[in-house]
């Protein structure tokens, strides 16, 4: 793995300390703004980010990718998730780098090696560790960026998107 596991273990809390101070910002009378009919709401992308990145863990660590194991692990963290309120979830979130310290703490270096098979694409369960779970909290948290910024956020740039703080853009 290029990635020692305390780095994995790091870059996914660095993703939650993030993920946190975008969720920070959010009008929480804009919970349900949502950009299209068919995309999650603010809310609803919120209760999914609070199952995501650990449950991945989980079926990443299972292996088994048949439609059968995956609603095993994902229904009933899906269920869950959609009956957390607004705090339910943030907390949740807040939970995930403890979660991630330790799930992930407990691998061997042979676990992260092992190759499985994902829907049909071979790969070190450590290849989809980074680029299932550290890259969709990534992708998601950019989402949640444009959601901010679609409702009226202008202050927000990207040193928010991508070192989770307040701070001014230098001059360009």
């Amino acid at each position: 793995m290029v990635l020692i596991k305390q780095e994995l273990i790091s870059s996914l809390q660095n993703e939650v300390r993030i993920l946190l101070h975008l969720i920070g910002k959010i009008d929480r009378a804009k919970l349900d703004y949502r950009p299209t009919a068919k995309q999650r709401s603010f809310l609803e992308l919120i209760q999914y980010m609070a199952i995501m990145g650990p449950t991945m863990v989980d079926s990443i660590k299972e292996g088994t990718f048949t439609r059968e194991a995956m609603m095993a692990i994902w229904g009933p963290a899906e269920a869950a998730s959609k009956a957390m309120d607004f705090e339910q979830a943030v907390a949740a979130i807040e939970k995930q780098s403890g979660e991630y310290a330790r799930a992930l703490g407990e691998w061997s270096d042979e676990e992260f090696r092992s190759v499985i098979d994902m829907f049909g694409n071979k790969s070190t369960r450590g290849m989809i560790l980074v680029n299932m779970v550290l890259c969709g909290h990534a992708a998601y948290r950019t989402q949640l960026f444009c959601y901010l910024k679609a409702t009226g956020r202008e202050e927000l740039n990207t040193i928010n998107l991508w070192m989770g703080a307040d701070a001014a853009m230098g001059a360009s």
